[in-house]
């Protein structure tokens, strides 16, 4: 796997305490991963959509764009509800816990899944190859995951996500093709895999 620091996804310096997984830039280069994928009515899965933010902004980006909404919960929050309301033609939303072992199953297959900080506490305590073969058997050939989320560095021994290394481990045991590290800093993974 190839490590390409050079290609940028956020600004260099982010403030502390923003998580650089949630900063827009990130949002806008999923949007475009999706559309380079050259589908004209690609389906994809955004896994632990949470407050619906990457899902609103990928849905008024993507022309065609066919949306599966996941998370352990149904969207709580009102403004979710009215940020996703006007797409619902495109979107369905799935409730399913991700600790759960069958939580892709009848899914389908998808063009993409993407997941912005929704899994870093998962990953340590719930089997992260487990995780990432599941979603590498919901893609289709020539299909892409794009993951934006928190990770620990090499110093953090007691924090709950992974670190690179254990990332790229991860991926490599569950038989992913190439899983190449975008950026990494501020204790944020940007990552695109190939099944």
């Amino acid at each position: 796997m190839n490590a390409r620091p050079d290609v940028m996804l956020a600004p260099a310096t982010l403030p502390p305490r923003e998580p650089a997984a949630s900063h827009p830039a990130v949002f806008h280069r999923f949007a475009a991963e999706l559309k380079a994928l050259g589908r004209p009515f690609p389906r994809a899965l955004d896994l632990g959509s949470g407050r619906g933010e990457l899902a609103s902004h990928v849905l008024r980006e993507v022309p065609g764009l066919r949306l599966v909404t996941l998370d352990f919960s149904e969207t709580p929050e009102a403004s979710a509800r009215t940020r996703l309301a006007r797409k619902e033609g495109r979107r369905t939303h799935v409730v399913r816990h991700l600790a759960n072992p069958g939580w892709a199953d009848g899914l389908g297959r998808f063009d993409a899944v993407i997941s912005h900080d929704a899994v870093h506490t998962l990953l340590r305590a719930h089997r992260p190859v487990a995780l990432y073969a599941q979603v590498r058997s919901l893609l289709l050939p020539g299909a892409v995951f794009l993951l934006a989320d928190r990770c620990a560095g090499e110093n953090d021994g007691a924090s709950p996500c992974l670190t690179p290394d254990e990332q790229r481990e991860a991926f490599d045991a569950a038989g992913w093709l190439s899983a190449d590290i975008l950026r990494n800093d501020h204790h944020t993974l940007y990552l695109k895999a190939h099944p």
